[in-house]
């Protein structure tokens, strides 16, 4: 029987939340306060928390802070229960690590779901050992070991992304480095007129976040989740002793980082020079590329025609357009949500 903790100063709220949560078979553990909530947790450990913001004692960012420090408290799925819709506190929610925003007033079938949800996700992804205190020594020592870049993402707590929803946004701090372990993260630059240009697309076993780190600056984009998504999260400080520490890690950056630069400079002399074909062509080769030996290669791209005109820097109508010629040339073919690239050669070769 899964535990839940519930957080709530209000108690009438407290107490028929809780009384819906045991209805739906739930053994529901109350706190008025954050302080309270923390002990309670601390004595019994829950598999899922659901919080409320403004409470006395300690907030509800406090409690998640201290979960996300205390090796006992550390992966719980946390779900923020609040009045509050303003921009800025789901943003800073999300950056401390929240799993889910619920608003009040909320429907039943809507807290529900978001609690089965969150529990049966984060089911396959419980640490197979309890965390304790040497974790994060164990995983920089084993990284200084290796100098795999992979390795910083060990004992990291999965971060579930709801498809379209914001990770980080431009100008906000940069505080981690991310990783995904599955699905798809897109960083965007918007023009002052709302236009949309995809600068990056990033799959399983890729980092992204990484150059406002090292260059000690707030996101120069945003990201926002394609698919419904991973994350593990690697704080700031714990990226720079590595790097420090371990020049292999360091190095590995830098191809990554030279890699990038180079990226960005084939977009721009692209947009500058290429034509609209050329474009889409290079665009589906790209993706073509990074699906090669994984299960969606035989699905195909699954990407929106919106999504992939940002990337190519064209009108979506321009996009449609091309994809049509290339389908009647037979280079690839059209299903309304997927592209198979059938001739991955021919379009590498398109010189329109």
């Amino acid at each position: 029987m899964a535990i839940i903790l519930l957080i709530e100063d209000h108690q009438i709220i407290r107490e028929n939340t809780a009384q819906l949560l045991e209805l739906a078979g739930y053994t529901t553990l109350t706190a008025e306060n954050g302080e309270l909530g923390v002990q309670l947790a601390l004595s019994t450990r829950p598999d899922l928390v659901i919080c409320d913001i403004m409470m006395p004692v300690l907030d509800g960012y406090g409690v998640l802070q201290i979960f996300n420090q205390h090796p006992q408290l550390t992966g719980v799925p946390f779900i923020f229960l609040t009045a509050k819709t303003d921009r800025e506190d789901r943003r800073r929610g999300m950056a401390l690590g929240a799993d889910d925003y619920l608003s009040k007033p909320f429907e039943k079938a809507d807290l529900l779901s978001a609690v089965s949800g969150r529990l049966s996700r984060f089911q396959h992804l419980k640490p197979d050992s309890n965390p304790d205190g040497e974790r994060l020594g164990k995983f920089l020592d084993e990284a200084q070991q290796t100098g795999d870049l992979a390795s910083l993402s060990l004992d990291r707590k999965p971060h579930l992304i709801r498809k379209k929803q914001n990770i980080y946004l431009e100008g906000d701090e940069s505080t981690r480095l991310y990783y995904v372990q599955s699905g798809r993260v897109k960083t965007v630059k918007t023009t002052d007129s709302g236009k949309e240009l995809i600068v990056g697309l990033y799959g399983p076993g890729e980092f992204f976040g990484y150059l406002p780190l090292l260059q000690l600056t707030p996101h120069c984009d945003s990201a926002i989740a394609v698919d419904e998504s991973e994350l593990l999260y690697i704080p700031k400080d714990d990226f720079t002793a590595l790097l420090l520490r371990n020049p292999e890690v360091g190095q590995q950056f830098v191809r990554l980082l030279a890699g990038q630069v180079s990226g960005q400079a084939e977009l721009l002399l692209a947009m500058a020079y290429s034509s609209i074909r050329r474009r889409v062509a290079g665009t589906l080769v790209q993706l073509h590329q990074q699906q090669v030996g994984t299960d969606a290669a035989e699905t195909g791209i699954q990407l929106t025609r919106d999504d992939m005109a940002a990337m190519v820097g064209t009108a979506p109508e321009s996009l449609s357009r091309t994809l049509n010629e290339f389908k009647q040339a037979g280079f690839i073919a059209l299903t309304p949500n997927t592209i198979r690239v059938l001739e991955p050669e021919k379009l590498r070769r398109a010189h329109w």
